[in-house]
């Protein structure tokens, strides 16, 4: 009956969340809700990420465990669901549940066989999270072998991840994509907003290709990359003689995007002189090249893009209040990564692979046996904020690839590092909430660190100052004992009691008797894995 009660509780406290998580039987409202959920960011098998696992028992109060053997992951939209299976990750699972205030998840590594890292803590004891960082997202590293997002998602089917050729299944990618079907076959103006780097031009090519002008030219023109003095002939053409310097008629964007798209990036760096033309255009659908007489019928869908303030630059008299007027008969928000980061994955592996490609090494992604890209790697880039957004993260890939040429694993090149630094130091990206007074915690120590950060000659050092006792070097090095075993994995120079022959053993029994402490110096191993590994052997 207890354990009935506070099933019930739990259950309540999310039912109460206003606009979240809702429980009851209104279906209409269910379409809507938030759900929390796991979405794969990197799996040792890369057709694997992406895929995600719904933990919607949490409303009905029960618990998740997550494992090598459940949850049940899939693909948005697919049907073919299975669970994490990587036989590095332990059996004994990672428990979710709701905690004692609303929409708050419990994450709690229980007896700690499968390492967990949150945000780059690792969790010695049972974590809170609130609603508010799950709206961000928290990166779950376990095992140095799975990266895991625990997020907030709708229950609504999505679209396919590939439509338009936009890469990503999150809920602002969706929007994006409604936004293009709702308005592609339509000739109006389309103006994208965002940050820089969000992948503007992308989402105007995407309209281009759903439009019935997809048969026609889509013609790209940065407006900041152009002089001034030559951007009214460079988008509406000239005749020969109408400045100084034009020997021959040349040929305008609008001219060369006959019948097609006509994508105007920056649109806010357009000269005073330019947006009068262009408003020109939208209001009559003519160009007028500079120096001719007569104007020109266009035949031409213009989209527009912006990262700036464009009201401010109204109010400031910088850009023309009928022009953003004209502009903006349709507009989409680009959202910035920060806001899809469970399309992270997915982004990160479509540009390793086109940039693994390009060196000629894409088949390092579908090696047996230990990936070529660390889980630990990409815990440390999901879990950056990437002012740059998608394109500093393609550019992050290119780096990382071209560094990584001729090692055995990625590597994290200087620009990538001092970039992952500069934000690890001036702000962390989410922190877990301690857990209420009463609840189980274990001890922990006063700093940890990820295990991809661990030397080969730490390690060493942390071995040998320890005697070689793994307990004792775990604690050393920040790191727990479990996460030990995958670092001394990652360095097989590095011998353990097992690989001790029982030629080497007898050897040293030889020089030393049965000085067991003297043995296990000489042979660099702790004292009790030698007994272990004399045992095996029969050599007690």
């Amino acid at each position: 009956m207890k354990g009935d009660a506070r099933e019930t509780s739990e259950a309540t406290a999310f039912a109460e969340i206003p606009g979240s998580w809702i429980g009851g039987g209104d279906r209409r409202k269910r379409s809507r809700t938030r759900l929390p959920a796991l979405t794969v960011l990197f799996h040792p098998d890369p057709a694997r990420v992406g895929e995600i696992a719904s933990l919607s028992d949490l409303l009905s109060g029960h618990s998740v465990f997550v494992s090598r053997l459940a949850p049940d992951f899939a693909h948005p939209g697919q049907f073919d669901r299975q669970p994490l299976g990587d036989r590095y990750l332990s059996r004994s699972p990672v428990r979710f549940s709701s905690a004692g205030e609303a929409g708050t998840v419990r994450v709690d590594p229980e007896e700690g066989r499968i390492p967990l890292l949150a945000d780059g803590v690792l969790l010695a004891g049972p974590q809170d999270f609130s609603l508010q960082a799950m709206e961000h997202g928290i990166v779950l590293e376990l095992s140095n072998r799975v990266v895991l997002l625990l997020h907030l998602t709708t229950n609504a089917p999505p679209h396919p991840p590939d439509l338009f050729g936009l890469v990503g299944a999150s809920e602002a990618m969706a929007r994006v994509r409604a936004a293009v079907r709702s308005v592609a076959d339509l000739d109006v103006p389309v103006l994208l907003r965002g940050e820089t780097g969000t992948g503007k031009e992308l989402v105007a090519q995407a309209v281009h290709q759903a439009s019935r002008r997809r048969g026609g030219p889509f013609v790209s023109v940065n407006m900041g990359a152009i002089p001034g003095t030559l951007a009214a002939s460079e988008l509406f053409g000239s005749v020969k003689g109408s400045f100084t310097g034009s020997v021959r008629d040349q040929v305008g964007y609008f001219q060369r995007a006959e019948g097609g798209t006509l994508f105007l990036d920056e649109i806010g760096e357009a000269p005073p002189e330019v947006q009068v033309m262009l408003l020109r255009v939208l209001e009559t659908g003519e160009v007028q090249r500079i120096g001719g007489q007569d104007p020109q019928r266009a035949n031409v869908r213009l989209v527009a893009a912006s990262d700036a303030d464009l009201e401010k630059a109204v109010t400031e008299e910088r850009f023309r209040g009928p022009l953003l007027h004209r502009l903006s008969g349709y507009e989409v928000p680009v959202p910035p990564l920060r806001e899809r980061l469970e399309d992270f994955g997915r982004l990160l592996f479509h540009f390793l692979r086109e940039e693994l490609r390009a060196v000629g090494q894409e088949a390092r992604l579908n090696r047996d046996g230990d990936p070529w890209l660390p889980a630990s790697i990409v815990a440390r880039l999901a879990r950056h904020s990437w002012p740059g957004n998608v394109r500093q993260l393609r550019n992050a890939v290119r780096e990382l690839v071209i560094t990584s040429r001729s090692a055995e694993t990625a590597q994290v090149g200087p620009q990538v590092e001092r970039m992952l630094r500069e934000v690890a130091t001036a702000a962390p990206v989410t922190a877990p909430e301690p857990p209420p007074s009463g609840s189980r915690q274990r001890a922990q120590p006063s700093a940890y660190r990820s295990p991809s950060e661990v030397t080969q000659d730490e390690l060493l050092e942390a071995l040998k100052a320890n005697d070689w006792e793994l307990k004792g070097a775990a604690e050393s090095l920040g790191i727990s004992r479990p996460a030990l075993y995958l670092v001394l994995r990652k360095f097989p120079g590095i011998r353990t009691a097992r690989d001790l022959s029982r030629a080497e053993i007898l050897e040293c029994r030889e020089r030393y008797g049965d000085d067991l402490d003297a043995m296990a110096k000489e042979l660099e191993v702790s004292r009790k894995g030698l007994q272990q590994r004399m045992k095996e052997i029969g050599l007690t």
